[in-house]
């Protein structure tokens, strides 16, 4: 999963539509050539946290440090406060500055979510988000990117986050801020980079369990969405569920499943009486305490005479 390169928006729509949707994935930039020798900054930040339809999106932004006032003159902000035909305006304005300014983004599947959170040994969305950042940080640095400073927006408590991440990259100036995309433009450009890519993965999203040629309407993903409400409940099966898009994992997707799907009964776990666990295998073998008479004369068993 290295990523595959591109240099704007519609490459993105490009790629996101020729790709299993099951499966996280990478798109990156160019990494350019003064970013290798010259100290970068770099931003964080994701998109599509809360939705119960379709990924979730995180990317980095790096940019020459001696570069940052011409990255505000794109116009890079909070991507929530911007219509989405500003944010892909600017984002293709950014791909522009390729000379001193590059990105990551990684494509966080549903499935994958889904997956992770309801697997037997747990891994929360706080956990999710973290470990993208970690690899998009690694993957910038591997790439020979010069970063000297990370900008953060935070998942969870800033502090205890800044902590994490520096006893990881001791090497690096960290940090992790509340609403650091409103307050960073290097974060607000990562912002950017992930709303934009999440949104075209939604317009050009591939349900195989429709049809081909079915119009099919998604909304914005969210719960509160009346159109991702309806996809909800019109298109659920009272065995296999929903279709791939669908984080199975969030509350708003299992209380439809509770209310229409057809119900499980599933094996007891609990052994059958008499059985042994296979843990009772390697438990060490008890010794039996000898009796005090043969323990005051020091006897012991023998096999010979």
């Amino acid at each position: 999963m290295d990523g595959t390169t591109v240099t704007g928006t519609k490459d993105v729509g490009d790629f996101c539509l020729s790709h299993d949707n099951t499966e996280s994935y990478y798109i990156k930039s160019y990494v350019p050539e003064s970013c290798k020798t010259e100290a970068c900054i770099l931003g964080i930040d994701e998109a599509g946290r809360g939705p119960v339809l379709g990924p979730m999106v995180y990317s980095i932004c790096y940019c020459l440090k001696n570069k940052e006032e011409e990255l505000k003159l794109t116009g890079c902000a909070d991507s929530k406060s911007l219509t989405e035909v500003k944010r892909e305006v600017i984002f293709d304005k950014l791909c522009g500055l390729k000379d001193f300014v590059g990105w990551d983004t990684e494509v966080i599947s549903p499935t994958v979510i889904s997956n992770s959170m309801l697997r037997r040994q747990k891994i929360s969305l706080n956990e999710i988000s973290h470990n993208a950042a970690i690899n998009l940080v690694k993957r910038a640095q591997e790439s020979g990117v010069k970063v000297t400073d990370v900008f953060v927006d935070t998942v969870g408590p800033a502090g205890k986050y800044q902590a994490k991440l520096k006893d990881i990259f001791p090497e690096l100036n960290i940090t992790v801020a509340n609403k650091a995309d409103a307050t960073y433009p290097i974060v607000s450009a990562a912002s950017i980079f992930a709303k934009v890519t999440r949104d075209i993965c939604l317009k050009v999203w591939k349900c195989p369990e429709f049809l081909e040629g079915t119009d099919i309407n998604l909304g914005s993903g969210y719960p509160g969405d009346p159109d991702t409400k309806k996809f909800l409940e019109e298109n659920i099966d009272p065995v296999f569920g929903f279709p791939q898009v669908v984080r199975f994992s969030w509350a708003t997707a299992l209380k439809i499943l509770e209310a229409k799907a057809a119900p499980i009964k599933w094996e007891d776990d609990e052994l059958p009486s008499g059985s042994k666990s296979i843990k009772s295998f390697f438990k060490k073998p008890e010794v039996k305490e000898r009796h005090q008479f043969f323990r005051d004369r020091n006897l012991t068993n023998t096999t010979e005479l």
